[in-house]
Protein backbone atom coordinates (compact mmCIF):
# COMPACT_ATOMS: atom_id res chain seq x y z
CA UNK A 1 0.00 0.00 0.00
CA UNK A 2 0.74 3.35 -0.89
CA UNK A 3 -0.44 6.60 1.18
CA UNK A 4 1.40 8.89 -1.15
CA UNK A 5 0.01 12.64 0.06
CA UNK A 6 -0.92 12.20 4.01
CA UNK A 7 -1.40 16.32 5.14
CA UNK A 8 0.06 17.44 8.47
CA UNK A 9 -1.55 18.90 11.32
CA UNK A 10 -1.86 22.49 10.96
CA UNK A 11 0.76 23.03 14.02
CA UNK A 12 3.24 21.78 11.62
CA UNK A 13 2.53 23.00 7.91
CA UNK A 14 5.17 25.99 8.47
CA UNK A 15 7.62 22.84 8.35
CA UNK A 16 6.13 19.86 6.82
CA UNK A 17 4.84 19.67 3.39
CA UNK A 18 2.87 16.04 3.74
CA UNK A 19 4.03 12.43 4.95
CA UNK A 20 3.93 9.05 2.78
CA UNK A 21 3.50 5.61 4.07
CA UNK A 22 4.57 2.75 2.09
CA UNK A 23 3.99 -0.76 3.25
CA UNK A 24 4.76 -3.79 1.13
CA UNK A 25 4.65 -7.27 2.17
CA UNK A 26 6.50 -9.71 -0.64
CA UNK A 27 6.07 -12.80 -0.36
CA UNK A 28 9.25 -15.26 -0.08
CA UNK A 29 8.86 -16.50 -4.12
CA UNK A 30 8.70 -13.20 -5.14
CA UNK A 31 12.11 -11.61 -6.38
CA UNK A 32 12.02 -7.57 -5.47
CA UNK A 33 13.52 -5.47 -8.60
CA UNK A 34 15.04 -2.46 -7.34
CA UNK A 35 13.30 0.91 -7.50
CA UNK A 36 15.04 3.55 -9.89
CA UNK A 37 14.35 6.70 -7.36
CA UNK A 38 14.14 9.58 -9.48
CA UNK A 39 15.21 13.13 -8.16
CA UNK A 40 12.30 14.86 -7.09
CA UNK A 41 12.00 18.62 -4.77
CA UNK A 42 12.57 17.76 -1.34
CA UNK A 43 14.21 17.23 1.96
CA UNK A 44 13.04 13.73 3.43
CA UNK A 45 12.97 11.97 7.04
CA UNK A 46 12.53 8.44 6.57
CA UNK A 47 11.75 5.38 9.31
CA UNK A 48 11.99 1.98 8.62
CA UNK A 49 10.59 0.52 11.42
CA UNK A 50 10.86 -3.01 9.39
CA UNK A 51 13.15 -4.18 6.65
CA UNK A 52 15.34 -1.24 5.74
CA UNK A 53 16.47 -0.31 2.69
CA UNK A 54 19.93 -0.45 0.55
CA UNK A 55 20.64 2.93 -1.38
CA UNK A 56 23.31 2.58 -4.46
CA UNK A 57 24.30 5.30 -6.24
CA UNK A 58 25.45 4.05 -10.06
CA UNK A 59 27.46 6.75 -10.61
CA UNK A 60 29.68 6.06 -8.06
CA UNK A 61 28.92 2.94 -7.25
CA UNK A 62 28.81 4.00 -3.73
CA UNK A 63 25.54 1.60 -1.43
CA UNK A 64 24.31 2.47 2.02
CA UNK A 65 22.49 0.52 3.84
CA UNK A 66 21.34 -0.92 7.39
CA UNK A 67 19.58 2.87 8.38
CA UNK A 68 16.92 2.50 10.45
CA UNK A 69 16.41 6.05 9.78
CA UNK A 70 17.63 8.02 7.60
CA UNK A 71 17.56 12.00 6.45
CA UNK A 72 17.81 12.50 2.57
CA UNK A 73 19.74 16.00 0.89
CA UNK A 74 18.05 17.19 -2.33
CA UNK A 75 19.03 14.84 -5.06
CA UNK A 76 20.04 15.63 -8.61
CA UNK A 77 20.76 11.91 -9.38
CA UNK A 78 19.50 8.44 -9.68
CA UNK A 79 19.28 6.22 -6.76
CA UNK A 80 19.04 2.56 -6.68
CA UNK A 81 16.81 1.33 -3.60
CA UNK A 82 16.32 -2.26 -2.60
CA UNK A 83 13.79 -2.94 -0.02
CA UNK A 84 13.21 -6.05 1.99
CA UNK A 85 10.36 -8.35 1.99
CA UNK A 86 8.65 -7.51 5.00
CA UNK A 87 8.88 -3.25 4.18
CA UNK A 88 7.30 -0.13 5.52
CA UNK A 89 8.69 3.17 5.53
CA UNK A 90 7.04 6.45 6.73
CA UNK A 91 8.46 9.62 5.11
CA UNK A 92 8.23 12.97 6.34
CA UNK A 93 8.54 15.27 3.18
CA UNK A 94 9.36 19.06 4.50
CA UNK A 95 8.85 22.16 3.27
CA UNK A 96 11.79 23.18 1.13
CA UNK A 97 13.40 25.57 3.44
CA UNK A 98 12.41 24.16 7.18
CA UNK A 99 14.76 21.36 7.48
CA UNK A 100 17.53 24.31 6.86
CA UNK A 101 15.60 26.34 9.72
CA UNK A 102 15.34 23.99 12.00
CA UNK A 103 18.60 22.54 11.98
CA UNK A 104 20.93 25.41 11.15
CA UNK A 105 22.78 22.75 8.57
CA UNK A 106 23.36 24.72 4.91
CA UNK A 107 21.36 22.23 2.55
CA UNK A 108 24.53 22.42 -0.18
CA UNK A 109 26.32 20.22 2.48
CA UNK A 110 23.17 17.74 2.45
CA UNK A 111 23.08 17.72 -1.38
CA UNK A 112 22.85 14.01 -2.95
CA UNK A 113 23.49 12.47 0.32
CA UNK A 114 21.38 9.36 2.12
CA UNK A 115 22.40 9.64 5.67
CA UNK A 116 21.68 8.13 9.27
CA UNK A 117 19.41 10.66 10.87
CA UNK A 118 20.63 9.93 14.03
CA UNK A 119 23.45 12.14 13.39
CA UNK A 120 21.57 15.00 13.23
CA UNK A 121 18.75 14.66 15.39
CA UNK A 122 20.67 12.21 18.05
CA UNK A 123 19.41 8.69 19.01
CA UNK A 124 16.12 9.74 20.42
CA UNK A 125 14.61 8.96 16.81
CA UNK A 126 15.54 4.74 17.10
CA UNK A 127 12.74 5.39 19.76
CA UNK A 128 9.99 6.93 17.01
CA UNK A 129 11.39 3.72 15.50
CA UNK A 130 10.59 1.70 17.70
CA UNK A 131 6.79 2.64 18.71
CA UNK A 132 6.05 2.93 14.98
CA UNK A 133 6.76 -0.87 15.04
CA UNK A 134 4.35 -0.95 17.70
CA UNK A 135 1.66 0.99 16.17
CA UNK A 136 -2.07 -0.63 15.33
CA UNK A 137 -2.66 1.88 12.82
CA UNK A 138 -1.47 4.09 10.25
CA UNK A 139 -3.44 6.80 11.89
CA UNK A 140 -1.36 5.95 15.22
CA UNK A 141 1.77 5.83 13.04
CA UNK A 142 1.21 9.57 12.07
CA UNK A 143 0.15 10.98 15.92
CA UNK A 144 3.83 9.34 16.86
CA UNK A 145 5.49 10.84 14.03
CA UNK A 146 4.27 14.12 14.63
CA UNK A 147 4.53 14.42 18.20
CA UNK A 148 8.46 13.94 17.67
CA UNK A 149 8.44 16.67 15.54
CA UNK A 150 6.44 19.34 17.30
CA UNK A 151 9.29 18.15 19.98
CA UNK A 152 11.71 19.67 17.58
CA UNK A 153 10.01 22.27 16.38
CA UNK A 154 9.95 23.76 19.54
CA UNK A 155 13.49 23.41 20.18
CA UNK A 156 15.27 27.17 19.89
CA UNK A 157 18.70 26.13 19.79
CA UNK A 158 20.17 26.12 16.25
CA UNK A 159 16.91 27.29 14.43
CA UNK A 160 16.48 30.38 11.85
CA UNK A 161 13.54 32.25 11.42
CA UNK A 162 11.17 32.20 8.77
CA UNK A 163 12.26 35.51 5.96
CA UNK A 164 10.63 36.84 2.63
CA UNK A 165 13.01 34.11 0.68
CA UNK A 166 11.93 31.31 2.64
CA UNK A 167 8.03 31.91 1.95
CA UNK A 168 9.35 32.63 -2.19
CA UNK A 169 10.78 29.20 -2.22
CA UNK A 170 7.58 27.48 -0.51
CA UNK A 171 5.97 28.99 -3.37
CA UNK A 172 7.90 27.14 -6.04
CA UNK A 173 5.98 23.85 -4.98
CA UNK A 174 2.60 25.36 -5.12
CA UNK A 175 3.31 27.20 -8.32
CA UNK A 176 5.59 25.35 -10.26
CA UNK A 177 3.83 26.21 -13.96
CA UNK A 178 5.96 29.73 -13.68
CA UNK A 179 9.13 27.69 -14.06
CA UNK A 180 11.16 30.64 -14.23
CA UNK A 181 12.66 32.31 -11.12
CA UNK A 182 11.93 35.69 -11.39
CA UNK A 183 8.54 35.97 -9.85
CA UNK A 184 10.11 34.92 -6.74
CA UNK A 185 12.89 36.89 -6.60
CA UNK A 186 10.93 39.37 -7.04
CA UNK A 187 8.69 38.60 -4.03
CA UNK A 188 12.03 37.93 -1.82
CA UNK A 189 13.63 41.47 -2.59
CA UNK A 190 16.48 40.34 -3.11
CA UNK A 191 19.66 40.88 -5.69
CA UNK A 192 19.83 37.75 -7.87
CA UNK A 193 23.89 36.93 -6.63
CA UNK A 194 21.99 37.37 -2.68
CA UNK A 195 18.74 35.47 -3.78
CA UNK A 196 21.04 32.38 -5.51
CA UNK A 197 23.34 32.32 -2.46
CA UNK A 198 20.78 32.41 0.19
CA UNK A 199 18.79 29.78 -1.83
CA UNK A 200 21.60 27.16 -2.06
CA UNK A 201 21.93 27.35 1.65
CA UNK A 202 18.69 26.70 1.93
CA UNK A 203 17.85 24.06 -0.36
CA UNK A 204 20.92 22.74 -1.80
CA UNK A 205 21.01 23.45 -5.46
CA UNK A 206 20.60 26.60 -7.39
CA UNK A 207 17.05 28.30 -8.16
CA UNK A 208 17.26 27.65 -11.94
CA UNK A 209 18.11 23.49 -10.99
CA UNK A 210 15.12 23.12 -8.51
CA UNK A 211 12.73 24.55 -11.02
CA UNK A 212 14.31 21.96 -13.42
CA UNK A 213 13.59 19.08 -10.76
CA UNK A 214 10.27 20.13 -10.12
CA UNK A 215 9.14 20.06 -14.17
CA UNK A 216 11.09 16.73 -14.26
CA UNK A 217 9.29 15.18 -11.26
CA UNK A 218 5.68 16.91 -12.65
CA UNK A 219 6.36 15.04 -15.97
CA UNK A 220 7.37 11.56 -14.89
CA UNK A 221 4.31 11.48 -12.01
CA UNK A 222 1.69 12.75 -14.56
CA UNK A 223 2.91 9.83 -17.20
CA UNK A 224 2.10 7.57 -14.47
CA UNK A 225 -1.18 8.61 -13.55
CA UNK A 226 -1.89 9.17 -17.63
CA UNK A 227 0.70 6.61 -18.95
CA UNK A 228 -1.69 7.00 -22.80
CA UNK A 229 -0.33 9.72 -22.46
CA UNK A 230 1.82 10.79 -25.72
CA UNK A 231 5.42 12.33 -24.35
CA UNK A 232 4.57 15.68 -26.80
CA UNK A 233 1.83 16.04 -24.30
CA UNK A 234 2.91 15.55 -21.29
CA UNK A 235 6.12 17.88 -22.20
CA UNK A 236 3.92 20.97 -22.99
CA UNK A 237 1.73 20.41 -19.84
CA UNK A 238 4.45 20.28 -17.83
CA UNK A 239 5.73 23.45 -19.20
CA UNK A 240 8.67 22.58 -21.55
CA UNK A 241 8.83 24.13 -25.06
CA UNK A 242 9.33 20.85 -26.97
CA UNK A 243 9.29 16.74 -26.48
CA UNK A 244 13.43 17.25 -26.93
CA UNK A 245 13.76 19.32 -23.53
CA UNK A 246 12.11 17.02 -21.76
CA UNK A 247 14.04 13.73 -22.93
CA UNK A 248 17.44 16.32 -22.47
CA UNK A 249 15.90 16.63 -18.59
CA UNK A 250 15.26 12.96 -18.04
CA UNK A 251 18.93 11.87 -19.26
CA UNK A 252 20.30 14.87 -17.09
CA UNK A 253 18.33 13.10 -13.96
CA UNK A 254 18.50 9.59 -14.98
CA UNK A 255 20.41 8.66 -17.54
CA UNK A 256 17.39 7.41 -19.79
CA UNK A 257 14.99 8.47 -22.42
CA UNK A 258 11.85 8.84 -21.40
CA UNK A 259 10.34 6.01 -22.82
CA UNK A 260 13.48 3.87 -20.92
CA UNK A 261 12.68 5.29 -18.12
CA UNK A 262 8.98 5.05 -17.91
CA UNK A 263 9.63 1.18 -19.01
CA UNK A 264 11.99 0.54 -16.17
CA UNK A 265 9.86 2.16 -13.63
CA UNK A 266 7.22 0.19 -14.68
CA UNK A 267 9.17 -3.09 -12.99
CA UNK A 268 9.20 -0.80 -9.45
CA UNK A 269 8.39 -2.88 -6.41
CA UNK A 270 5.20 -0.93 -5.87
CA UNK A 271 4.00 -2.13 -9.35
CA UNK A 272 3.25 -5.51 -8.20
CA UNK A 273 0.64 -4.68 -5.85
CA UNK A 274 -0.80 -2.42 -8.72
CA UNK A 275 0.55 1.10 -7.37
CA UNK A 276 2.76 3.70 -9.33
CA UNK A 277 3.70 7.03 -8.20
CA UNK A 278 1.74 9.80 -9.23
Amino acid sequence: MLLNHINPSPILAEYIRLYRIIDFFFEDHLSIPPKLYSPRPEHCLQFYPRDTESVMYPESNITVSNKRATLVGQHTILQHRCVGKNFLSFQVVFQPTALFRLTGIPLNELTNVYMDAADIFGNGIHEVNERLFEAASYKEMVSIVETFLIRLSLKKNGHKALEAIDHSINKMIAEEEHFGIDPFLKNSYLSHRQFDRLFKQRVGISPKQFLQVIRFDKAYRLKNKFPETDWLTVAVQCGYHDYQHLVKDYKTFTGHTPTRFFALDNNAPERLFGDAET
